[in-house]
This record gives C-alpha cells, structure tokens and sequence, in this order.
C-alpha cells in the first residue's frame, strides 16, 4: 500500500514509524513548516521531518493547502491513502479525493466526542475517567467523518496531558496500522458519528490556564493535570504569576473562608476553593524563579494570616 503521510508534532511520530516498521510503502511526508522555539528561537523542524529525513523519505512543508502551487504538486502522487495525524491544518476537498481508499485520520478522543484541536486537555480538564483514538475518514467537516476503528483506555489519576499523549500515541499507532489493513481488505464498514453526541475540544490560549479558585478542588485538580505543560495552571501570589505544577484534593473539612485563602501548615500548603474544600499544592514555581516543592517554597517564603491567591 501506498501512503502519504501529514503529521507534524512528537504525536504523530509513533504512527510515522510504525507504518515504516511494518512495511509500508510512504512516498511522501508532509508536514508544517519549520518553526522558531525555545529561548533563543532558533528555527527547528517539526518532529515528523526528523523521522522522515532519517528515513530518506522526502519531506513537502507548504505553508498553506488551499493553493493551486499545493495542489498541483501532491496531486503528482497517486497514494492509495492519505494519513492525517496531529498535521495541524485542515485537509481541503480535493486532498480528501485524491486516494482511492481516502484520507484517514487519527484522532486522540472516542468520536464523537471532543472534536478539535486539543481532545487530551479538554478530556483531562472535565474529569473524564476514559479516554481513546479513533481512526475515521476525514471529510469536510472538522472531525466529522466516518468511524473506521476505536480504541479506548483509562485516564490514571496520575496521569498529565504529557503521559496521556504518550500513552495514545502509542496504541494509535497500532490501531492506524489495523485500520489501513483491513481497510485494504474490505472488513470495515464505515460507521457515521452520532453528532448529537459530539463535543467540542478548542485550541487552548494562554487565559485558559488561570486558576479560578471559586471552582470545586477537584476541578481545579482535573486542569492542572490537564493544562500541563502549556498552557499551565497558573494564579498570582504576591503580584508576581505562580505556576501551579502539581496539585491534588485534600483531605480536609470544608474551610469557611474566602476561595484563593492559603493554609499552610508544617510541610503543606493548600488553598480554599469553592465550596469549602481544599486543594493541597504540590508542585509550583514562581515567576522568575525556578520549579519547587511546596515544602522548599514554604522555606523561602513566609506567610501571612490569610493570605491569598489570585487577585
């Protein structure tokens, strides 16, 4: 079989080798453009290039798909499929066209829910206990198509957006590997997404991170796992941002003062949130300054009666 291959961050690099260990036959990887990161933001290619390159397999980064000079030059390839993983841009209509067996996706939710650009943090977010990968056939919608296979696995009370995605980038990897298989040989049947059902999981921006200390403990605790590592859970201590890296529910009785109230006590600190119950820091850095326990963070600082969090 022959494939194109879109796909861009580490996500998408599991499913990249995968099909190159199995044999495939990928004539073409495409994928976003090289970007400027880190501190001094030097250009780096995107994960999937490096794969790619090692493999000798030749790389397309076209800045935009909607464009006839795009168009002309994939439509050279005559794949037999298109996977689509984590590429980060929308397939147009004529790619959805081009291979006799379509463009098949594969998505970090259990479609239909959580359609969208960050399915791992919103699952994570609204306290999901299961989460899974959905292989589907990309049409002009935005994760609308049909479902091809689905797998699903719990969501650990330890895990973070970070092993999330490992752990679903890994057994997407296989389940892309099944689906183009039996696609192949004619075992799947195609079944439409109940879009009733469906939810929405948006680009996350940077607001999405602050800590509103009038929600529930256990609230607070599900966004900072999910939020992690960026945008971050983050609140104000002292006029300067406190990053909020690890966080669970406390065991404590309701508290009556206000939400965004510390309470330290010996080695822990934990804040009020609504309702009473408590959210007990474990991780957190202030800003310019670096990553600490709550207990080396206690050393440094000294608190007040009734500090607070938050503005």
């Amino acid at each position: 079989m022959n494939l194109i291959f879109c796909g861009t961050p580490e996500f998408a690099v599991p499913t990249l080798e995968k099909l190159l260990a199995e044999g495939f036959q990928i004539d073409l990887v495409v994928s976003q453009p090289d970007e400027p990161s880190g501190r001094g933001y030097e250009v780096k290619p995107p994960p999937v290039k490096i794969v790619a390159e090692r493999a000798g397999i030749p790389v397309f980064q076209p800045a935009k798909l909607k464009i006839p000079a795009t168009q002309e030059f994939l439509s050279r390839y005559h794949p037999d499929a298109i996977v689509v993983v984590a590429y980060g841009r929308i397939i147009p209509p004529w790619m959805i066209d081009l291979p006799r067996l379509g463009c098949i996706n594969l998505h970090a939710s259990l479609l239909p829910k959580y359609r969208g650009a960050a399915p791992i943090q919103w699952a994570m977010m609204r306290g999901e206990t299961v989460t899974g990968v959905t292989t589907m056939k990309i049409d002009p919608g935005m994760d609308t198509g049909d479902i091809l296979l689905a797998r699903e696995i719990p969501i650990r009370e330890e895990d973070t957006t970070e092993t999330l995605s490992k752990s679903l980038s890994a057994i997407g990897a296989d389940l892309m590997v099944e689906t183009l298989r039996r696609l192949e040989r004619g075992e799947i049947t195609p079944r439409p997404q109940d879009h009733s059902q469906a939810t929405m999981a948006p680009m996350l921006k940077k607001e999405d991170g602050r800590i509103d200390w009038n929600l529930l403990a256990r609230a607070i605790s599900w966004r900072v796992r999910g939020l992690r590592p960026w945008p971050g859970a983050y609140t104000t201590f002292r006029g300067k941002n406190l990053h909020v890296w690890s966080a669970a529910v406390a065991n404590a009785p309701a508290s009556d003062l206000v939400p965004g109230t510390l309470l330290g006590g010996g080695r822990k600190l934990s804040v009020v949130c609504g309702q009473g119950t408590q959210l007990e820091l474990k991780e957190v850095q202030l800003e310019g300054r670096k990553r600490l326990s709550t207990r080396d963070f206690l050393n440094g600082v000294r608190l007040a009666p009734g500090e607070k969090l938050g503005p």
